[in-house]
């Protein structure tokens, strides 16, 4: 039996840049258009997509679709698949979503090419089908990449990440209720990477500024969670960022602290010294 494509949960939507807006050194902002994308929805404020990039000296994507794209893109010869990486979207609204980019030159194809982004470049995205989840999904619907979901009983939130999970962070932090209580822990390249996000919710935000100290070799995050007092009740944790980073913050919550694995969501969005297409080891998938 073969799924009809409009209620397959996921879906590719071709789409195009509308406006490009740098947030600061390290961050810009790529707003995508197009019609395919008002039937793209979004189950959570870390909604995570994929997003394909044309190959070198081209400017088309071509993706295969279908329930078994998956298997066919990764049997593609390495001169015709286009590269794919994962993003969160930062906002939705009809027909349009914003992407975040964290930028570093040219080490790696997707910031190469938003570092270079205009309007009317093209690319494919591969999201949420709002044919099947609807658009407005309810909170918790088992929907792929995304995870954030406070559990029943929650009196306080610890919201922790690095820059590639500013995007979630920010939506998070956007959606807490008012008299929701979180702590706010953000690893940034600088000071001037800091953002500022509008809230209901009774927040309080720790930025800290890698500076000169390379991306994946910071133990700052870790450290000041480590010697955080926390607030009396019941927790629930979200952690995203560099793999062995958010491995450290898990173990020292669940070893150090005594929280309950369940109320922990964890996420390694990067490894360093490796990008997204590399094998993933055995210790990548432990915490």
């Amino acid at each position: 039996m073969t799924v009809a494509e409009d209620v397959l949960p996921f879906l590719h939507f071709d789409a195009e840049v509308t406006a490009v807006a740098k947030i600061s050194e390290h961050l810009t902002r790529v707003t995508f258009g197009g019609r395919d994308l008002r039937r793209i929805t979004t189950g959570g404020p870390d909604q995570r997509i994929k997003l394909f990039l044309p190959r070198p000296g081209s400017t088309e994507v071509t993706v295969p679709t279908g329930a078994d794209w998956y298997a066919t893109w990764q049997k593609l010869p390495d001169d015709q698949r286009p590269t794919m990486r994962t993003y969160t979207i930062r906002a939705l609204r009809p027909g349009e979503i914003d992407v975040d980019f964290v930028l570093h030159g040219d080490l790696g194809p997707a910031s190469r090419w938003a570092g270079q982004a205009k309007p009317g470049d093209r690319v494919v995205l591969w999201g949420p089908n709002a044919a099947k989840w609807g658009d407005n999904p309810e909170p918790g619907s088992p929907m792929q990449g995304a995870d954030y979901a406070p559990r029943e009983g929650t009196d306080w939130q610890l919201i922790a990440g690095d820059e590639t999970a500013l995007p979630a962070i920010g939506g998070i932090v956007e959606s807490l209720p008012a008299g929701a209580r979180a702590l706010i822990f953000v690893e940034v390249p600088e000071a001037a990477d800091q953002q500022v996000w509008q809230t209901e919710g009774d927040v309080t935000i720790r930025w800290f500024p890698r500076d000169r100290v390379l991306t994946g070799e910071s133990t700052a995050l870790v450290n000041a969670i480590r010697s955080a007092d926390f607030p009396d009740g019941q927790v629930y944790a979200w952690l995203a960022g560099e793999a062995g980073t958010v491995r450290a913050l898990r173990r020292h919550l669940v070893t150090d602290r005594g929280i309950d694995r369940k109320l922990i969501t964890f996420c390694g969005y990067w490894r360093h010294g490796k990008n997204e297409d590399a094998p993933y080891d055995p210790d990548d998938h432990q915490a």
